[in-house]
């Protein structure tokens, strides 16, 4: 049997890289799944991807910035399935700059996506999550509801060059803490996984060009220069970066029913790296 047969899950920014491996793992492990990207055309994709192999999925897109976006989102699974049983933060990007040049809008930008929009994700599923545990309290059932923020070893150790998304990342540490002891009485399950370097397209090597992504309208700069990568590789004790799949089977952990009793934990995927 699946071990996540009849859950819902929400799933941010899972159109692409660690995200989309995220919504797949847990659509092949019976979840019905939001899925959601910035841009239709990916988000859609994966949804599409559920269902040609017998899952069940929907995808709400847009920007998990947008105002309105988290009730949106939520309400989203409380209409189509009916429930909620995981929450998955993973929408993101990184906007770098050192400190001297990093302007107030790079900053806001990176706490806004990273820390802002899963406080209000959360915050939207507050209430549906209430309702559907005193259910299963008045039914007498001990039902476990998982929330996975996705932080980094940045948020953890720090990174040169990323104030401000190591900043987020750290806060989003303290966000999972406080509503692991807020919602225990809920049943609910709140850990975060920091991730260490993972193969995707913000972190290709760099070529003869510097790639961008666009972010609302912004040209953002993706990429590692390749000699950084292989001292990254270096680094690691298991001697190279992890993949969108691999990143997507440490989120499981903790969505699976195998962890009903941990909470409030960071887990590090990233290959044994401690900075």
């Amino acid at each position: 049997m699946t071990k996540l047969a009849g859950k819902v899950a929400l799933v941010s920014g899972s159109g692409r890289g660690i995200g989309r491996s995220i919504a797949l793992k847990l659509a092949s492990e019976g979840a019905k799944v939001v899925v959601n990207d910035l841009d239709a055309e990916p988000g859609n994709a994966v949804a599409a991807e559920i269902r040609a192999a017998g899952g069940e999925a929907i995808a709400v897109n847009g920007s998990v910035t947008e105002t309105g976006f988290a009730d949106r989102f939520v309400g989203a699974a409380m209409e189509t399935f009916g429930g909620l049983d995981i929450i998955v933060n993973n929408a993101g990007y990184t906007w770098d700059a050192t400190i001297q040049k990093m302007t107030d809008e790079q900053f806001q930008a990176m706490l806004d996506v990273h820390l802002v929009a899963p406080f209000r994700i959360l915050r939207a599923a507050s209430e549906p999550i209430r309702i559907l545990s005193k259910k299963d309290a008045e039914a007498g059932r001990e039902v476990f509801r998982k929330v996975v923020n996705i932080s980094s070893i940045a948020g953890l150790y720090g990174n040169a060059g990323q104030a401000s998304y190591s900043s987020a990342k750290a806060s989003l540490i303290g966000l999972t803490r406080t509503l692991c002891k807020e919602w225990g009485r809920y049943k609910v399950n709140v850990n975060c996984v920091a991730f260490g370097l993972i193969q995707t397209r913000l972190t290709q090597a760099i070529e003869a060009e510097q790639k961008t992504i666009d972010v609302e309208g912004r040209a953002i700069k993706v990429g590692v220069q390749p000699a950084l990568l292989a001292t990254m590789d270096r680094m690691i004790p298991l001697g190279r970066a992890g993949t969108p799949e691999e990143a997507a089977d440490a989120v499981y952990l903790f969505c699976s029913p195998e962890s009903n009793y941990v909470s409030g934990q960071v887990l590090v995927c990233g290959g044994g790296i401690l900075m």
